[in-house]
């Protein structure tokens, strides 16, 4: 059969984006045969030359009738794939170890990567930025190439005392001092207070413009303040430690219901009893939490060879996992995870601020492009050359903040869906008297339970094996 006679039956068409083509019978009749490299060769003079379906072609040639009621894909192209994601490389890996400390032998855990602090000198480089990287590209059925997508840009969020090189490839140290990851991912480099010792009458309250070290306890009713991390290598009793970074306690956290442990990323500690303990992201625990209020933005973990979370009240936006929660005594115990109060509020803010923001942009680009053609009719008076100066200040700042706040919209929209796989993990034993919410469900437990995993589905909280 020639081109003629297959235009009389068949017509081709091909997609918008040229990534699909496809075969209709414009006429039936029982007259029409032909085979398989024929209605090739066909569909090839219609343009169509890559991504071609052999398979079916020979499909319709061999009984027609099954296809003359439907359009048929006969080939298929390729879209470009997106490449790798632009990301930020530290010269340090601020969360090596972070998540499970080194467990000795009967339990117990070492604590040693608590004093080896992340030392850095002027000028030294402390991150880099890599670019995204195309990914392999595309073609369409009738052959042409289709150019690759890159990946995702990233930016450096850049802290105090850091610098980055004209390229915006490198981030170095502006003084010496101590890397310390604070909230939003911000890096910083913080100068360092040491205290070889207690915090005690002799010593006083701190609020330092860095990272505080302690190398001793945290005697009840002192404070510490410091906007980078605070790492202690003795125990903190019912004092107030507050951090924009990490908090990094040693010998445990006895609080006998005084004071508290704020931290804008992780609180790390031996242990925590009858404590108030705040973290942005994570609190790990190696040993137990007793009758303690803990809260996290995303996880808690208490892990070890006790792994205890009994009395009081675990809160967290994602996760719990504990090896044992409640006792024998079934001693009221409650665990709640997927809890976002604050995030859903500070997204109404936000997306208020941006809408503002939006419209005072709206109006200074309006006054710009004024000012703009003053200028190039040569009539920009002193004044107007001044306020043009300001407003393309305010414009820049303006769309900075308009990052930041896109940046933080999407992240907490991000953490909310997110908040739909909440769970609570138990690798040992939940006892009676132990009270689970997931959201806005709750449910209570009555009998011991060994190795579960507590999930919400379809409106309820349901109990599944816990699976490492």
């Amino acid at each position: 059969m020639d081109n003629l006679q297959f235009e009389s039956y068949l017509s081709i068409q091909i997609s918008a984006d040229k990534l699909a083509a496809f075969l209709t019978f414009s006429r039936v009749s029982d007259e029409f045969k032909c085979k398989g490299d024929e209605l090739e060769r066909f569909v090839r003079s219609k343009g169509v030359v890559h991504g071609l379906k052999t398979e079916v072609l020979n499909q319709i040639a061999a009984n027609p009738p099954a296809y003359h009621k439907e359009q048929t894909l006969v080939a298929q192209g390729e879209p470009p794939v997106p490449g790798k994601d632009g990301f930020i490389k530290l010269v340090y890996d601020m969360e090596s170890g972070i998540s499970a400390p080194a467990e000795l032998e009967h339990g117990k855990v070492d604590f040693k990567e608590v004093v080896q602090l992340k030392n850095i000198k002027r000028g030294q480089l402390i991150a880099e930025r890599f670019d995204p990287q195309p990914g392999p590209f595309g073609k369409t059925v009738t052959g042409e190439e289709i150019p690759a997508k890159l990946g995702k840009h990233v930016r450096f969020k850049v802290g105090k005392n850091v610098v980055l090189n004209d390229g915006q490839t490198g981030m170095y140290s502006a003084i010496d001092g101590l890397i310390s990851l604070t909230e939003k991912e911000k890096i910083n480099v913080f100068p360092v207070y040491e205290v070889n010792g207690d915090v005690d009458y002799s010593v006083g309250n701190i609020d330092f413009v860095g990272t505080v070290v302690i190398r001793g306890n945290v005697l009840s009713g002192f404070r510490i303040k410091a906007s980078g991390d605070i790492r202690v290598i003795g125990g903190v009793e019912g004092a107030e430690i507050e951090s924009e970074g990490s908090v990094e306690i040693t010998g445990g956290i006895l609080g006998s219901n005084k004071g508290f442990v704020k931290a804008g990323r992780n609180v790390r500690s031996t242990f925590i009893q009858e404590g108030n303990v705040v973290a942005g992201e994570e609190v790990l625990v190696s040993q137990s939490i007793m009758h303690s209020h803990v809260r996290a933005g995303k996880n808690v973990i208490c892990s070890g060879a006790k792994g205890l979370i009994v009395g009081g009240l675990v809160q967290a936006g994602d996760f719990v996992s504990a090896r044992t929660v409640g006792n024998s005594m079934s001693t009221a115990t409650t665990i709640e995870v997927g809890v976002k109060p604050e995030y859903r509020i500070e997204l109404l803010e936000l997306r208020t601020r941006l809408k503002q923001n939006m419209e005072n942009l709206d109006k200074t680009d309006k006054a710009l492009a004024i000012l703009d053609q003053l200028a190039a009719a040569g009539q920009l008076s002193p004044e107007k050359l001044a306020l043009r100066i300001k407003l393309t200040a305010t414009k820049r700042q303006m769309l900075l903040e308009n990052d930041h706040t896109k940046d933080r919209i999407l992240n907490i929209e991000k953490s909310l869906e997110d908040a739909d796989r909440s769970k609570i993990d138990v690798s040992n034993i939940v006892y009676g008297g132990t009270k689970i919410v997931i959201g806005r469900y709750t449910k209570f437990v009555k009998d011991s339970s060994q190795r579960v995993s507590f999930r919400y589905s379809e409106g309820d909280i349901v109990l599944l094996p816990y699976t490492k």
